[in-house]
């Protein structure tokens, strides 16, 4: 949203343009004014709209990106590490952010849950349908941006990634309006993904109310519980800058509930035949996600601590 408004008024900007907490702010204000809309069901035009913007600036990023000249200090030479035991930890730590990218998992049952079943009719059948196509559109969306983005940047690609690179890099080279619409695209996806992963929050706190008191949300309380997601939501933003450098460990910590825990709940459902194939494949499965969860959260917490040891002796006095 910065960086939109900065591309919109280019000169014209005034003197105390906002800071970036106060765009913190603007946004999270938008997410409470979106979210009063009361279940998941009531969300599905929002989910219509937070595709489309995705597929369209991921689109718009890598295509702006490979159409204009790349800078001239560009390499494509990796980074070496200090030890290959620094290259594993930096592994883990990249595929545990990687299977953060992907905790939208964990709103697959919720989803379901929304829609009409019967064993005629299961739910799962278009379910997995739509996973499918799905999964789909994200391959193509997300290849052409790694492979274009790293064509285009190399080793100059900033921490912000695509967006930031193509601001920094191209912002006198590219029309204005079409680099203030990929902006403004991505406004649209935050808010509407916001939505799609509070809901299930949401409907914890009305669940919990509801059970406490034994009488039915009001929409004044539902409105509360979320303006009140919403503001903690922002103070976790604000007050914990590094919380992006969690994602490799959060990633890890919740591998579990896509690679692992549908496998043993498969097993402890179905019941197969001990010692049958299923039953050994399951629980292979199962381990190996754990497996994989213990070994991604080691990596995110070596990234920390390395992190923080760097900050520690190295930070300018």
């Amino acid at each position: 949203m910065k960086l939109f408004f900065q591309i919109i008024c280019g000169p014209l900007c005034s003197s105390n343009p906002l800071s970036t907490v106060e765009w913190y702010l603007v946004f999270t204000s938008l997410c409470i004014v979106l979210s009063q809309l009361p279940n998941l069901n009531s969300i599905a035009g929002l989910s219509l709209i937070g595709a489309v913007t995705a597929i369209t600036y991921t689109s718009m990023a890598w295509v702006l990106s490979v159409s204009q000249e790349r800078p001239p200090s560009i390499s494509y030479q990796p980074l070496r590490s200090q030890s290959f035991t620094a290259s594993i930890f930096s592994i883990l730590n990249a595929l545990g952010i990687i299977a953060f990218a992907f905790r939208g998992h964990n709103l697959a049952l919720e989803i379901q849950a929304t829609m009409p079943s019967t064993f005629k009719h299961p739910a799962h059948v278009p379910m997995w349908r739509g996973a499918k196509v799905a999964y789909l559109l994200i391959a193509m969306c997300l290849f052409p941006i790694a492979i274009g983005g790293f064509w285009a940047y190399g080793n100059l690609m900033p921490a912000g990634g695509m967006l930031n690179a193509l601001y920094a890099f191209h912002s006198h080279d590219i029309a204005r309006g079409l680099l203030a619409t990929t902006f403004l695209l991505v406004v649209f996806n935050c808010l509407s993904s916001f939505q799609i992963y509070s809901m299930p929050v949401f409907d914890s706190f009305e669940a919990g109310y509801t059970s406490r008191t034994n009488r039915p949300c009001s929409i004044w309380v539902r409105s509360g519980f979320r303006v009140f997601y919403g503001f903690i939501s922002f103070f976790i933003g604000v007050a914990l800058p590094f919380l992006s450098s969690l994602a490799g460990l959060l990633g890890g910590l919740t591998l579990p509930v896509t690679f692992a825990y549908p496998c043993f709940m498969w097993v402890l459902i179905k019941k197969p035949q001990r010692f049958s194939f299923s039953w050994y494949l399951n629980w292979c499965l199962g381990m190996m996600g754990i497996a994989f969860s213990l070994a991604f959260s080691i990596g995110g917490v070596w990234s920390m601590v390395n992190s923080g040891l760097k900050l520690k002796f190295f930070k300018p006095n």
